[in-house]
């Protein structure tokens, strides 16, 4: 639930509504194990105990090097959701997933093989971020929405979730520290721009023109890069917002000097937008790494058209960090 949810929760029952904050300061930044340990009368807490739990998923696998883990976490009803925690200098990051497997199909992205089973609920969420608190000690920065799934096909949910996770009684990371990664879903970007404090708005690209894209992303047949593109723009312009655009370097795909150039004059009317080029992190989808002087090669034809342009570090590439990777590979035996 959301504070505002909450606070209903409340009212409806006849108590002051300002026992929400105190539930939420409690249970997102004390940690906050049982209802017992609430102020409340016995009334109260045993009405929450009804209506709600305090339990998180069972860790069912675990993968992790000096900078990234991995946990795959097993839910009450047995699906099997990912989360990925990336340690950095200026703090911890939690990537999350929004849905048990995807229905987006990109050709190149592991959790595109896993078939849709159904979407998270916001609780799913943020579960999997006090998970990672709590197992792994994380001291958190910020949160991604770039897990399995895609966030704009489970929106409401997703926007509860970041309302918890944005809100100063809660997880208070503030809007500026959850990033939502979408494939594109037109609608939903529309719709993120018309809320009041959207959190930032990410933009999985890859390719520039429409006959490229919508071999590697078939969400593209439907919502044609340039109008995702505009509907960005418009998103960045009205909350006077950065929007990153995530383009993933594939071997001899979409990775040419040519390609890059394509690139920069359909962004470069935007100063708000900023490329992510993020090296592939190997699968079993046929699709290579581009080689260093590829990709140094794109980063200078956007740098020289004016372009905002960062390379991602490489997070998890030898302990199955891509989406979908851990989940595949456990239910393969593999782990």
């Amino acid at each position: 639930m959301t504070r505002a949810a909450l606070e209903r929760w409340f009212t409806e029952r006849g108590e002051n509504p300002a026992k929400a904050a105190i539930l939420f300061q409690r249970l997102y930044q004390q940690d906050m194990r049982s209802f017992e340990e609430l102020p409340f009368s016995a009334r109260v807490k045993s009405a929450l105990a009804e209506s709600f739990t305090l339990s998180l998923p069972e860790t069912a696998a675990r993968t992790g090097d000096d900078l990234t883990e991995k946990l795959l976490l097993k839910l009450p009803g047995g699906d099997f959701v990912e989360t990925v925690l990336m340690r950095q200098k200026y703090g911890d990051s939690v990537c999350i997933s929004t849905q048990v497997g995807c229905a987006m199909g990109c050709v190149f992205c592991q959790s595109g093989r896993l078939t849709k089973r159904r979407s998270l609920t916001a609780g799913e969420m943020v579960a999997q971020v006090l998970k990672i608190r709590r197992e792994l000690g994380a001291k958190l920065h910020s949160v991604t929405v770039m897990g399995i799934g895609e966030p704009f096909d489970n929106f409401s949910a997703v926007a509860d979730f970041c309302a918890i996770a944005a809100d100063y009684k809660g997880l208070a990371l503030g809007e500026k520290h959850i990033t939502v990664s979408t494939s594109g879903i037109l609608p939903g970007i529309k719709a993120w721009a018309e809320l009041p404090h959207p959190c930032s708005l990410a933009v999985s690209l890859h390719a520039a023109d429409n006959e490229l894209r919508s071999r590697l992303m078939p969400i593209n047949r439907i919502y044609p890069v340039a109008e995702v593109i505009a509907a960005a723009a418009d998103f960045a312009e009205r909350h006077n917002r950065r929007v990153t655009l995530e383009y993933v370097m594939l071997s001899g795909v979409n990775d040419s000097p040519e390609q890059a150039q394509q690139l920069a004059e359909l962004i470069g009317f935007c100063k708000r937008f900023y490329v992510n080029i993020i090296p592939c992190n190997g699968n079993d989808s046929g699709f290579a790494q581009s080689s260093r002087e590829r990709i140094m090669a794109f980063y200078d034809v956007l740098k020289k058209n004016g372009v905002s342009v960062t390379m991602r570090r490489e997070f998890g590439g030898g302990i199955s960090a891509a989406c979908g990777q851990l989940s595949s590979d456990f239910q393969g035996g593999r782990v």
